[in-house]
């Protein structure tokens, strides 16, 4: 995953101390560039310190920061003293960038109160706020009003913030595959495809008979398909199953992969059930785990915004997702629940070596023979960052909610890819589930995002996204200041 690139805006004001400013100036870059973030910033030989203060530096940012717009992912605005708010407000208007803003401001030290010293950032932060609201420019907020740089909590929300950016940024003109069509009787991942491609997501699609035809024309003997199968064989313990189901596993990951390939895909959702056993004889899990470890998510039952929140949750985290059923309860624990799929869980998921298997369930409608290629396994314990996006096609809207967890130790033995998951206030999180018409499947990753995930989709672009139990639980209603 490629560095993040900020805009970084050095906030001045001529009659507060100079060298605040320039002090300012070395210090944010110092510390982005600790947390392997890149840097665009105005120099001192550019304007004095490398700051903005009068309309004519605002000019120079603007142009700077055009002429990088193809790195820059967010804008990173802050004040070593009060600094100009017109000067902000101005340099990101005419630099044309649509990407989120975070502003940070400098703490004074009661030491350092005198004329020569004092910052008055805590104050100025409300005035540049003021501007870009006025200038109907979305921005993020660090917890604390005004923090250090080098501080463990400026850190912290420059990690949040450059998840946002990311997830703005590999959003915008993304594309995603659906392979076949719904099983009919899930009624519940239906989607519409217009709603996504108003906000800039493609969809694109073939049909499961083409993608099987292609795969059934290849011979064991191509080239492709000998390599697809070393990779089987180097990703999971394969012993227990017959050779032809590999060679169909094989092949079929070929097929997908070039179609991908083909057509510049950022994932994928399958009809993985019952076509595919009846006219293939293998089940899909373990080439969709081998994409989706590999940071091409692939999602279950053709659940088109299931992938899209897959690929969110891993824009955000650099990490693999899996999809899940929200599936059992747990005895008597009310803020503790069973997650179950019958699986396709990334590899790095488990928190032991997973093995392949026949589908069990299938198995109770057709030949085992036809059914091989299950993922099973525990997924290991961590913080956990579900996601759930949908499409409200009455309301013309793209929904859905955010949550952290964690995965826990917890007991639970059964078939399949299998966690325990532990989320304050489930109960009102299930209600909210049952009530506002959301699917049984929700997206996951093994890591804490959900600010950063919240803020991108409610804030930046304009969804309607809940976030339960967050920092500042709400509903993120589409903003006119979207972007």
């Amino acid at each position: 995953m490629r560095k993040t690139t900020l805009g970084v805006i050095v906030g001045n004001r001529g009659f507060f101390p100079d060298s605040v400013a320039r002090d300012g100036h070395a210090e944010i870059l110092s510390v982005l560039k600790s947390e392997q973030f890149d840097a665009v910033c105005l120099t001192p030989e550019q304007t004095k310190f490398g700051t903005v203060e009068t309309f004519a530096d605002a000019k120079i940012c603007a142009e700077l920061f055009r002429k990088n717009a193809d790195r820059i992912d967010g804008i990173l605005v802050t004040l070593p003293n009060f600094g100009d708010e017109r000067g902000v407000a101005d340099t990101i208007r005419m630099s044309g960038l649509k990407v989120p803003v975070l502003v940070h401001a400098f703490p004074d030290e009661l030491r350092k109160f005198s004329i020569g010293s004092r910052r008055d950032s805590f104050c100025g932060k409300f005035s540049v706020c003021s501007n870009l609201n006025q200038y109907n420019i979305p921005f993020t907020l660090t917890r604390k009003h005004v923090v250090r740089p080098e501080s463990p909590s400026f850190k912290e929300d420059l990690r949040r913030f450059g998840a946002t950016c990311r997830v703005v940024r590999g959003l915008r003109n993304s594309r995603f595959g659906a392979i076949g069509t719904r099983p009919a009787p899930f009624n519940s991942v239906r989607y519409s495809e217009k709603l996504l491609e108003h906000t800039g997501i493609t969809i694109d699609v073939i049909d499961l008979s083409d993608v099987l035809g292609r795969a059934g024309r290849l011979s064991d003997t191509d080239p492709m398909v000998k390599d697809k199968l070393e990779q089987l064989n180097r990703y999971i313990n394969t012993s227990p199953v017959p050779p032809e189901a590999l060679a169909k596993m094989a092949k079929l990951g070929v097929v997908i992969e070039n179609w991908v390939t083909e057509n510049d895909l950022q994932g994928t959702a399958i009809q993985c059930w019952t076509a595919m056993q009846e006219h293939f004889g293998i089940v899909p899990c373990t080439i969709m785990s081998m994409m989706g470890n590999g940071l091409l998510p692939s999602a279950c039952e053709v659940d088109i915004p299931g992938v899209i929140a897959m690929y969110v949750l891993q824009l955000a985290s650099g990490s693999p997702s899996a999809i899940v059923d929200w599936n059992n309860n747990y005895e008597d624990d009310e803020d503790k629940c069973v997650l179950f799929h019958c699986s396709n869980f990334p590899k790095d998921f488990y928190e032991q070596p997973p093995t392949m298997d026949d589908h069990a369930i299938l198995e109770l409608v057709m030949p085992k023979n036809l059914t091989w290629g299950s993922i099973q396994g525990r997924i290991k314990p961590g913080p956990v960052t579900f996601l759930r996006m949908s499409t409200d096609d009455v309301e013309g809207k793209l929904t859905g909610y955010v949550v952290e967890g964690e995965s826990t130790t917890d007991p639970a033995a059964t078939w399949g890819g299998i966690g325990v998951v532990r989320v304050p206030r489930l109960q009102d999180l299930l209600r909210f589930i049952c009530e506002r018409n959301f699917e049984h499947h929700v997206s996951m990753n093994m890591s804490s995002f959900g600010n950063s995930i919240h803020e991108a989709l409610g804030k930046y672009l304009g969804w309607r996204v809940h976030g339960h139990g967050l920092d500042r639980e709400r509903e993120s209603i589409s903003s006119p200041y979207s972007l």
